[in-house]
């Protein structure tokens, strides 16, 4: 939209209290709606017949997802706010919602339009949308928040669920039970137990129509798991988190981070995860972070009756502002002095279309950060906005204290915001699994380098997931007795620095271990151009600091190395080679100067290239080292002009693997995958399996298993989809290598899979592999 059209729309809205203008239909797109349109907005198109309930994965960053949620009245993408509407007080029309911001998805009460005649009327007779004058999708409450507020709630469970159905709502609501903070355990646990009693004929009472199945448990957490297993048996469309709003009402964002990680993992997959009564821009990045797909509120409106704005950073009172905080479209043409000398009404539409304008701003700003892979630096940098956040963040990213440990021992530990947010409870670390649980749907390679951002960079699950791969599958060639050099003081590229050192050391010392010392960790020499590790964009003091002793032992022991020695080399200074000789003859290692004949330099560079493109082949795709030794043995390499290796030729001159320059990954070709499928020793997956991305190490890239009837199309390359998948190995991980094979055991492809092996089967819709191979040149096709 052009910025002369954006003028004179801004200036048009101020000009009317209700803004709406039919000037020309813009056809629909959820994919491609521009926020703030000008104008009419076309009715969106029916999803797919048999696609109504369906929700599929578009893009991913560990937890987080953009995705599509396909029903009658349009497809719904996700992370979607949906603005709560009280048929009988509308501070922003939802036409004007529709056509001016945007919005695809609203959400209003049944039971209100239940309880008014004349609203109940109109809703059956005309419909649901009608009655809101919206042609998106219709999510309605049951009156279970209603009962949390008001008292008891007058309708049945029956009834409220067949009215939703007869009113045409696209997303109905179960009358679940609302658990407070302030209840029992027995009485959460009753309140569970009865939710769950009620799924099944709530479920046969809405027949067609998508139904929420509300996820209750109060802070208690085997509730909240108890709660998700039971709920995520039946056949919803949707799972809403319940039983929130107080606890975020009263700033207890760390209980509401431990409801998220107990319920979440134990939730089907396929579904979206819905925050009931959540819409406050500062806490979307972390719970989208963590899983959520959906938020609702009417935070827009009531904070606009109290004259408060919302903001990313917190909550701003108007009679505190001298100038707006975001300049957004609304606000042209007034200050923040003359909305206060605004009629009460006109004000609390104004501020209600300031705070709906920020939060769909912000909601739109996680969606790029999933995008970009940066949701959780997103979180990291909206912790700092409020004292609970914080504390909330640092506990999810905060080992817990031992379980056996005194409490007055802990007054003494306790000397910063990190150790004071460690859980501290008698069961220690029972939430290590559930952090598992973020960390293990991570993919550790990214294409940018990583950005440092204080002690918290160590802890993004990325990070951790990285970690994590390389300390499980790396292996060094002799285990003790071995002697460590550690290389520290410079960023990388460290091939640039200390390559002649290490092909000397290599020729001289070849059972010596070299590692490079990183911000985020020890990193292997042979893995030297491996993200995350070799891009950390930051202050020169991270490379300045000197190796902590009794660190990298304790990190060479994940290494699986009990090291006799363990020497440290500054890289920073002039004459590398000769410093490291100097280092070597004072520890005894070597008699003499550390030189070689320089004709043997070729040759050790050789040898060089194989054990690096080895080694990823051990960590990128979990060959063990024989496979990974046979693979490469006499191969041969293509050298690009940088002096990288650009292809890996086997003894017969094919193209097996390329290295990827932009993050040390490894690329595999259609005739590498058929020599990797040969060294599997593993039997074929049969079944579904649950997902564990660091099962079966050494036992080579996971396989989907897929239907017989899609084979001819990923022969031709196409992409493997949801519904097609007959099983898959336990380890498969989104954004990470796989290989395609169909029932009878035949290799008909490879790609890179994108979903893990919980939701490889789990999913209906959308593209589980984006294949990367074509076998239809290779394979007889009519056979």
């Amino acid at each position: 939209m052009n910025s002369d059209g954006n003028l004179s729309l801004h200036m048009g809205t101020l000009n009317s209290l209700m803004f709406h203008r039919r000037l020309e239909i813009t056809p629909f797109s959820p994919s491609s709606m521009a926020v703030w349109n000008s104008g009419s907005r076309g009715d969106p198109q029916p999803c797919r017949e048999g696609d109504e309930g369906k929700f599929e994965i578009s893009s991913r960053d560990g937890r987080a997802r953009v995705g599509k949620l396909h029903t009658k009245h349009g497809i719904l993408e996700t992370p979607a706010l949906l603005p709560v509407i009280n048929p009988n007080i509308r501070t922003i029309e939802p036409r004007e919602m529709w056509d001016r911001y945007g919005i695809s998805a609203l959400i209003t009460n049944s039971y209100i339009i239940w309880k008014h005649d004349e609203l109940k009327q109109h809703a059956l007779e005309k419909g649901v949308h009608d009655l809101l004058d919206y042609p998106g999708v219709v999510m309605t409450d049951s009156g279970t928040f209603q009962a949390y507020v008001y008292g008891d709630v007058e309708v049945g469970v029956e009834e409220i669920v067949e009215f939703q159905k007869s009113i045409g709502v696209d997303i109905a609501t179960m009358l679940d039970v609302f658990s407070r903070p302030d209840m029992s355990e027995l009485e959460v646990e009753s309140a569970v137990d009865v939710t769950v009693e009620r799924a099944q004929q709530s479920i046969d009472i809405a027949g067609d129509t998508m139904l929420n199945g509300p996820i209750q448990g109060g802070t208690f957490r085997h509730l909240r798991k108890k709660s998700a297993r039971e709920m995520s048996t039946f056949d919803f469309a949707v799972h809403p988190i319940g039983g929130i709003v107080p606890i975020m009402e009263k700033h207890r964002y760390k209980d509401l981070a431990k409801i998220m990680l107990a319920t979440l993992p134990e939730l089907a997959p396929e579904r979206p995860r819905h925050m009931f009564g959540c819409g406050h821009p500062m806490l979307f990045p972390m719970l989208i972070a963590l899983g959520a797909d959906l938020f609702d509120s009417a935070a827009y409106a009531l904070f606009a009756r109290d004259k408060r704005l919302l903001s990313p950073s917190g909550t701003i009172h108007l009679d505190d502002l001298q100038e707006w905080p975001s300049m957004l479209p609304c606000v042209v043409g007034y200050s923040p002095k003359d909305v206060l000398k605004m009629k009460e009404k006109e004000r609390t539409a104004f501020l209600a279309r300031y705070n709906l304008e920020v939060t769909l701003a912000e909601l739109a700003r996680c969606k790029q950060a999933v995008h970009d892979g940066t949701i959780w630096q997103l979180a990291e940098q909206r912790s700092h906005q409020h004292p609970a956040l914080r504390e909330a963040f640092l506990w999810l990213t905060t080992r817990p204290f031992p379980s056996g440990i005194s409490l007055d021992v802990l007054d003494d530990l306790v000397v910063d915001d990190r150790a004071a947010a460690r859980e501290i409870s008698p069961e220690g670390g029972i939430w290590e699994g559930d952090w598992s649980f973020v960390i293990d749907a991570q993919s550790p390679r990214r294409k940018k380098g990583e950005r440092w951002g204080g002690e918290d960079t160590l802890v993004r699950p990325h990070i951790l997931a990285a970690r994590k791969q390389l300390h499980t599958r790396w292996k060094p060639e002799e285990n003790n007795g071995i002697d460590v050099l550690i290389l520290h003081g410079a960023p990388g590229p460290w091939r640039m620095r200390c390559e002649t050192l290490v092909l000397r050391m290599q020729s001289l010392l070849p059972s010596m271990e070299i590692f490079v010392q990183t911000p985020l960790g020890l990193l292997p020499y042979g893995l030297e151009d491996l993200n995350p590790f070799a891009q950390v964009d930051g202050p020169s003091w991270l490379w300045d600091r000197r190796p902590n002793p009794i660190l990298i032992r304790k990190e060479l022991m994940m290494f699986s190395i009990d090291a006799d020695r363990i020497l440290t080399l500054d890289i920073s200074l002039e004459k590398v080679v000769q410093k490291a000789s100097e280092l070597l003859q004072s520890f005894e290692i070597i008699t003499e100067p550390l030189t070689v004949d320089d004709s043997i330099l070729p040759e050790q560079k050789m040898l060089l290239r194989r054990k690096q493109i080895l080694q990823k082949l051990i960590v990128l795709a979990n060959c063990n080292s024989e496979s990974a030794h046979e693979m490469l043995d006499d191969c041969s390499f293509i050298i690009g002009g940088t002096g990288r290796v650009k292809n890996v030729l086997n003894a017969s001159g094919k193209h097996i693997l390329s290295p990827r320059l932009t993050d040390g990954g490894l690329s595999i070709t259609d005739f590498g995958s058929e020599i990797l499928y040969g060294y599997r020793s593993l039997p074929l997956p049969t079944e579904h399996t649950r997902f564990s991305p660091m099962a079966n190490p050494g036992e080579g890239l996971p396989l989907v298993i897929i239907h017989d009837d899609a084979v001819e199309y990923i022969l031709r390359g196409r992409n493997v989809f949801h519904g097609f998948i007959h099983a898959c190995d336990a380890w498969l991980t989104a954004g990470q290598a796989c290989l395609i094979v169909r029932q009878n055991g035949d290799l008909v492809g490879h790609g890179i899979s994108r979903c893990n092996a919980n939701e490889a089967l789990r999913l209906r819709k959308g593209i589980a592999v984006r294949t990367r191979s074509d076998f239809s040149k290779t394979i007889d096709l009519a056979n």
